[in-house]
């Protein structure tokens, strides 16, 4: 039989299929929706969706949302125009990012902030950064002392505060900073996930406990970008990093760009990029108090690499259990686990029928732990990043850092501190959880431990 003889014997193209509306999911309740079961059991609630379909719709309050629940569809939704940045989610980080910021833009604005950013993050330039990170994840060791617990919470953002600010904004910021960015950003994105998935308006600017608290949080995070500016400002100096980027940079018409905007972009740079990072830490501290195994198997791993002697940035590349665990515990424990877009026109998605101006919500989480993608998906396996076995995990199943024009431009530089930092701190402790520690999931707009104290143990 050849190929021309099984050939339509009409010229007409057949009608592609009507697009399908996405089933409504089950147990929404008056008023709220699915809003309850988002704030109860958000991570259970998000995973069971693809038992549904491969998109969903939602009530959150009054508002029909659509859940994206297979990875070839998350990745469509990232990469095709008829999409942008917008909807529960970014809608309720503006009180924290801004309007003009590159994490919450649209369209040129957006494309120009990358192109103010993005050299700070090149692959060529990571390397200029090594030093600070060296010198903060030893310094991160050395201020553990053996048998002491340690708040995890705390010295997570510590380090990671210090390695975003020395690094990109070449500021001297003290632990003092960090631990109020920590405190701040506690309270700031578990207001705003409240404010997201349950959109009540007006009760929010009730003056009840939980909104002064979050309001004096908030307040504080912009007068700490505003003292970062300042302080800039008033030394005169201008050294190479992003900070005197955004103060010098020009907007579509060859003027400066306004006081808002690089306030935002500051914002940007040092919150949420502190939270991920910093969640992400706590995650891996926990995993190396859990699995003593594969901890071991990375201080033998440095030990190997470096000769004996102490972990720099020239050694990450070569660290491949190392790098490995990194991506285990954020497929597992993904810092970002929920994220949304909005439909700029009506069109379609896998076939189901998505209007103009429609939400999509989808959950890396939720995709990052599906059985469907993973073999023995729940467990703890660094070996399924080996070349041999990654090739079995579909495309998009992985996208810890996102894709497209949205993906996060400092994706570099966040693995190679994360693995510098692990590589470090295992070289010197095994971990113990100690009375009172509590690993359980705490869910906000991110997810980290409740209150992980460790034990820091040496060799």
């Amino acid at each position: 039989m050849t190929v021309e003889s099984v050939k339509p014997t009409t010229d007409e193209t057949p009608e592609a299929p009507a697009p399908r509306e996405p089933v409504l999911a089950g147990g929404a309740v008056p008023l709220f929706g699915h809003g309850l079961k988002l704030v109860r059991d958000p991570l259970a609630f998000m995973s069971g969706l693809r038992e549904h379909g491969e998109v969903v719709r939602l009530k959150l309050g009054p508002k029909t949302v659509y859940a994206v629940t297979t990875p070839e569809l998350t990745g469509a939704l990232a990469l095709s125009p008829d999409f942008k940045i917008d909807g529960p989610l970014w809608e309720s980080l503006e009180g924290l990012l801004g309007k003009e910021g590159v994490a919450t833009a649209n369209g040129p604005r957006h494309r120009r902030q990358r192109r103010t950013i993005q050299p700070a993050f090149r692959l060529d330039a990571i390397p200029a950064y090594g030093p600070v990170m060296e010198e903060e994840a030893h310094a991160l060791t050395e201020r553990w002392q053996p048998g002491r617990t340690i708040d995890c919470t705390s010295e997570s953002f510590r380090v990671a505060v210090r390695i975003a600010a020395r690094c990109l904004l070449r500021g001297d910021y003290m632990d003092e900073r960090a631990e109020r960015l920590s405190v701040d950003l506690a309270t700031v994105f578990r207001g705003m996930y409240r404010r997201m998935v349950i959109p009540l308006g007006p009760l929010y600017r009730l003056p009840l406990p939980a909104n002064r608290e979050f309001n004096r949080a908030l307040a504080d995070l912009h007068l700490l970008v505003d003292e970062i500016v300042a302080e800039r400002r008033a030394s005169g100096q201008k050294p190479d990093d992003l900070l005197t980027a955004l103060l010098e940079a020009k907007d579509d018409n060859g003027d400066p760009i306004g006081e808002q905007e690089i306030h935002d972009q500051v914002v940007a740079i040092l919150t949420p990029g502190s939270e991920t990072v910093a969640s992400t830490i706590m995650w891996l501290l926990q995993v190396l108090a859990e699995h003593p195994e594969h901890a071991e198997k990375v201080r033998t791993e440095v030990e190997s690499v470096t000769g004996g002697r102490p972990v720099g940035f020239e050694h990450v590349r070569a660290l491949r259990h190392t790098n490995n665990v990194v991506v285990e515990a954020m497929r597992l424990r993904p810092a970002v686990w929920i994220l949304t877009r909005r439909a700029v026109t009506d069109t379609a998605l896998g076939g189901y029928r998505i209007p103009a101006g429609a939400d999509i919500v989808y959950s890396p989480y939720a995709i990052q732990r599906d059985g469907r993608s993973y073999d023995r998906h729940l467990d703890f396996d660094p070996d399924r990043w080996l070349p041999e076995r990654s090739k079995e995990v579909p495309k998009h199943a992985m996208s810890p850092f996102s894709v497209g024009n949205r993906k996060c431009p400092s994706d570099h530089f966040s693995m190679a501190q994360l693995s510098l930092i692990t590589a470090a701190i295992s070289a010197k402790y095994r971990f113990e959880q100690v009375s009172g520690s509590d690993d359980s999931t705490r869910v906000g707009i991110t997810l980290r431990p409740h209150d992980l104290l460790l034990r820091a143990m040496p060799w």
